[in-house]
């Protein structure tokens, strides 16, 4: 199955919170988006492993994404090293897409700059031919993203650009509370985080407004890249 969008998460929900909007607004667009997860998030204060998969499953199906999967990494111990490097390329060389969305290069969770890093060297990887990689026995072939564009996570980083993501956030939103136990609950019992105040729920809307102001639409999501953005002409910007 050949995607048009491959979204990549440290852990389950990162996605959701950084780039939902744009998600939701491609596959109304009728773009073809997947989804992996590096961890189950077995090591998060609130829930279980087995919490964070039925509400992954969950979100993705708000979303309406084709594939989710899981890697297994391990939470808050995974490395960017050559076995786990291999275990991205196969999912990039299984999917070809032509875009991959990862998490921020920098945040305050030590696996987020991790893992954006892990997915960047893959990517670049995967399209070298003398990196041979099997999936279910048969041999894949080299597959190098056109594009690698970091979401926004914790951290204000300041983005390079910006995707209007406007009568989309209730969608996001959706997606973002499919994650009952990571998220603001008053009658909730479990330790509280820094994820589950209602301050940490509504600032993901008041960013998407905030960018949304700066660039003169409702809401927005910000990116980062590695390489200059080009566009054909100067009225393809809005």
């Amino acid at each position: 199955m050949k995607l048009d969008i491959l979204a990549f998460g440290a852990h389950p929900d990162d996605i959701e919170l950084s780039a939902g909007g744009t998600i939701a607004k491609a596959v109304a667009e009728g773009r073809s988006v997947g989804m992996v997860d590096l961890t189950k998030g077995e090591l998060g204060t609130r829930g279980t492993a087995l919490t964070r998969y039925e509400e992954a499953t969950n979100a993705a199906k708000v979303l309406g994404v084709l594939i989710r999967e899981n890697l297994g990494f391990a939470d808050g111990f995974f490395l960017n090293d050559k076995e786990h490097q291999l275990e991205i390329i196969k999912m990039i060389r299984k999917y070809q897409p032509e875009i991959v969305l990862c998490n921020a290069i920098d945040d305050r969770h030590i696996d987020h700059g991790k893992g954006s890093k892990l997915v960047s060297d893959a990517c670049f990887l995967s399209g070298l031919i003398k990196i041979e990689t099997e999936l279910n026995r048969e041999a894949q072939e080299k597959w190098r993203p056109k594009h690698v564009y970091h979401y926004i996570q914790w951290k204000n980083i300041e983005p390079d650009f910006v995707v209007d993501v406007s009568g989309y956030m209730d969608q996001k939103m959706q997606s973002v509370l499919a994650y009952k136990t990571q998220f603001f609950d008053p009658n909730s019992k479990e330790p509280e985080t820094p994820i589950s105040s209602k301050n940490f729920t509504d600032s993901i809307e008041y960013r998407s407004r905030d960018l949304g102001r700066l660039t003169g639409v409702e809401h927005a999501e910000g990116y980062t890249v590695e390489r200059y953005v080009a566009v054909d002409s100067l009225f393809d910007l809005k």
